[in-house]
């Protein structure tokens, strides 16, 4: 492991934190063992931050193992117990909190400030609210449900499951993965996407510091061809949770299938923002551009289409470009900066790949291309509106994931909910309208799996994040997530010593 020369170490120190290998197993930092290499790129420079050794199927296989080791310990520890590491844990987090928030910014171009008010406070809230959910995992009532028997529901963790995280938000997806499944008792290996695995490499070293045993938690940073799949396919791993594409999604699908694995998969998004002729125009642009915009528009939930009733939409579309003009574009280190570059060269490529496409058949009102002058070496992209795309086009109907919003009219009410809901997603939807009338029927009708009113894009740690449709299943957050990593076991007691012999006396006869 090195860290080039051309590095940014004053951003973040990453070769010292990590020159032992970007392998975390059984409490420990270790080289890969697939015999190549990967490079962490900064995408506001271009600068390498520093080069590891890929995992393989070895690193998987012996991160597997620690994690099962780890698991009846962990497992059999009483939910106090469990509770009070993951305290410790949120604590651990804050006073990292700095390094954590820079780490973050500097391997996906996230703005300094979003990292610091939003990616890290929201892990910390997140490992707080797990570690009181840890003190409930209760099974169902007793009840004399069948005579003289008494019958209970026990949950239980399910063992070893294995992770697999997105690059667009490194922090949160980690601690969306592993907070829920350790704190009902489970133990993790956590797959990050190979381009952005400092901060679970830094979330498992704060693991450790806080007390949780060796073996809970385990990171292998590899491909996903590579690690990805065997990590999957892995006959000891009883769990499978993956956060992605919906066309990886289905590949996940279909390898965990052979092993008959519990599946969790929260996929793509092409959340839309309805806009009814009595909503507050102001807001609703306001809401747009930073719905839009949130994470360099590299989020699942981010406002991707916006419908907006045909009054509002020539003001809709003029407001929402004066105000994505005057958006700060720039290093995500300085202060002022609103918008840093996309995770790529690669990201920021496919996207723009969208808008030229587009061109043929839509409006590009603003944007469109890429700053050059001091930015001309980063992954950025401005701040892009697209009007008039007919609703079956490409920017309409597929996740484009960069900074781009596209515009349509409607005219009924029942328009704009159809369109809305006329894409294979399902995760998110926002409805903006002064009439409570309005906006509960959108609640109803649209199929997502999160309708915001006269807001897009918040999210807290009590309720649910998840999808319908092609958009996946199983919820993250919440006390419904941490159900989802526990199996449930009836219990029956026989009140009498005598019931089995009444039992069997009726299907046998006496004998």
């Amino acid at each position: 492991m090195h860290n080039p020369g051309n590095a940014t170490p004053d951003r973040f120190p990453a070769q010292e934190r990590f020159a032992a290998g970007a392998q975390y197993i059984a409490g420990r930092l270790t080289r890969g063992t697939s015999g190549r290499t990967h490079t962490v790129v900064d995408p506001a420079t271009g600068a390498d931050v520093l080069t590891y050794e890929l995992a393989g199927p070895e690193d998987v296989d012996a991160a597997v193992a620690a994690a099962r080791e780890a698991f009846s310990g962990w497992a059999g520890a009483t939910p106090g117990e469990r509770s009070d590491a993951l305290h410790r844990f949120a604590e651990v987090l804050a006073e990292h909190a700095e390094d954590f928030a820079r780490a973050e910014s500097l391997q996906c171009g996230k703005p300094l400030k979003l990292t610091r008010e939003f990616d890290v406070p929201g892990t910390v809230d997140n490992a707080s609210f797990f570690a009181g959910a840890a003190r409930h995992l209760r099974g169902q009532s007793a009840g004399e449900y069948s005579g003289d028997h008494t019958s209970y529901v026990r949950r239980e963790p399910i063992g070893v499951v294995g992770s697999v995280a997105p690059w667009n938000y490194p922090l949160q997806m980690a601690a969306w993965k592993i907070l829920p499944a350790i704190a009902a008792g489970n133990t993790v290996v956590l797959k990050p996407a190979e381009i952005t695995p400092l901060t679970s490499l830094m979330f498992a070293r704060a693991a450790t510091e806080a007390g949780i045993p060796d073996g809970v938690i385990n990171i292998v940073s590899g491909t996903g061809r590579e690690a990805g799949e065997h990590l999957v396919a892995h006959p000891d791993v009883a769990m499978t949770s993956f956060t992605g594409s919906t066309a990886v999604g289905r590949r996940v699908a279909e390898v965990a299938t052979a092993t008959v694995k519990r599946l969790h998969l929260e996929l793509g998004g092409k959340a839309p923002f309805l806009v009814f002729d009595d909503a507050d125009l102001d807001a609703s642009v306001h809401g747009a551009v930073a719905g839009a915009l949130i994470n360099t528009g590299q989020d699942c939930t981010a406002a991707t289409r916006a419908y907006v009733q045909r009054p509002l939409y020539e003001a809709f579309v003029e407001k929402t470009a004066a105000l994505m003009e005057s958006v700060r574009v720039g290093d995500p280190f300085a202060p002022g900066t609103d918008l840093g570059p996309l995770v790529s060269h690669v990201q920021r490529d496919r996207v723009a790949g969208f808008v030229d496409r587009a061109r043929s058949y839509a409006r590009v009102v603003t944007g469109g291309e890429a700053p050059q002058g001091e930015l001309k070496d980063g992954a950025y992209y401005r701040p892009t509106l697209i009007a008039d795309a007919a609703q079956d086009s490409e920017v309409v109907q597929s996740e484009i994931f960069g900074p781009v919003l596209v515009v349509l009219p409607f005219d009924t009410d029942d328009e704009g909910i159809r369109l809305a809901n006329d894409t294979p997603y399902g995760l998110a939807a926002s409805a903006w309208s002064r009439d409570v009338y309005r906006a509960g029927r959108a609640t109803r009708e649209i199929k997502a799996g999160c309708v915001w009113i006269n807001d897009h894009i918040p999210i807290i740690s009590e309720m649910p994040h998840g999808g319908y449709k092609a958009s996946g299943f199983g919820k993250d957050m919440s006390a419904y997530s941490f159900e989802e990593y526990t199996q449930v076991k009836h219990v029956m007691f026989d009140n009498t010593a005598v019931a089995a012999k009444d039992w069997h006396r009726t299907v046998f006869g006496d004998r």
